[in-house]
């Protein structure tokens, strides 16, 4: 079994893979990992949409970088992870603060990963519920 520090340090590596990723961009931060539950956060201030509310998309990109991540972790060393299929539903606005992304594990198998991946805001109420599947490939040879 790996302990979290080493989780959390492959958390790092991918981070570094691409410092100017999406990830960075809304800064999302994750404070949790291991292959049957991830946590992060997200500011609601500069992901929202016109009306001042967090962004569906914000939500969901949220989701996908859970589920990627713990997909990740679930496959290891010499494995690459691609989504397959997201899908949520937005149960209600965020206007400020942080909003706090959980994933779980619905499935995890050697070619597939699943997560349902719970977002709510500052009160614990739930802004949104995304499943997300993702394929579980050999990484290609000096990847």
């Amino acid at each position: 079994m790996t302990d979290s520090s080493d989780l959390m340090a492959g958390v790092q590596r991918m981070r570094a893979m691409n410092p100017d990723s999406l990830m960075e961009r809304m800064g999302i931060e994750v404070v949790e990992a291991t292959p049957e539950r991830l946590v992060a956060t997200m500011p609601v201030a500069g992901n929202t949409q016109p009306y001042g509310l967090l962004h569906g998309g914000a939500s969901v990109v949220l989701a996908e970088t859970l589920g990627s991540i713990g997909a990740a972790l679930h496959a290891g060393e010499g494995k690459a992870v691609v989504g397959l299929d997201i899908n949520a539903t937005h149960h209600r606005a965020a206007r400020s603060g942080l909003v706090t992304g959980t994933a779980t594990p619905l499935s995890l198998g050697r070619t597939l990963a699943c997560y349902e991946v719970v977002v709510t805001d500052e009160d614990g109420r739930r802004v949104c519920t995304s499943r997300i599947t993702c394929l579980i490939r050999d990484a290609a040879p000096g990847a």
